[in-house]
């Protein structure tokens, strides 16, 4: 099933490997090596993910503070957003109003 990403979630992304790149040397390639392992069980098990809110799954990183939040949409998978586990809880929210509007 194809994976398509928020606009949002997708720069959420981008400044998680801005920050990694920024950190101790080799620590964006395993933040980028743990993302995509995910992203990957995702597609191929998009129902393993725990219920966050609703039909939002969570999919926590294992050795980062970050999960990804999706929904099964007809015809793919909607990645809502890479959220940092100790920020602002429930920002996502939003995403999904807006979308559903």
């Amino acid at each position: 099933m194809n994976v398509l990403f928020d606009e949002l979630a997708g720069e959420e992304l981008n400044d998680a490997v801005e920050y990694y790149e920024l950190q101790i040397q080799g620590l964006v390639r395993r933040f980028k090596d743990e993302i995509k392992r995910t992203i990957r069980t995702i597609k191929n098990y998009p129902e393993i993910g725990v219920v966050e809110e609703g039909d939002i799954r969570r999919h926590l990183l294992h050795k980062f503070s970050y999960k990804i939040l999706d929904s099964i949409e007809k015809n793919y998978i909607y990645l809502i957003a890479i959220a940092h586990t100790h920020r602002e809880p429930n920002y996502w929210i939003r995403r999904i109003l807006k979308k559903k509007l």
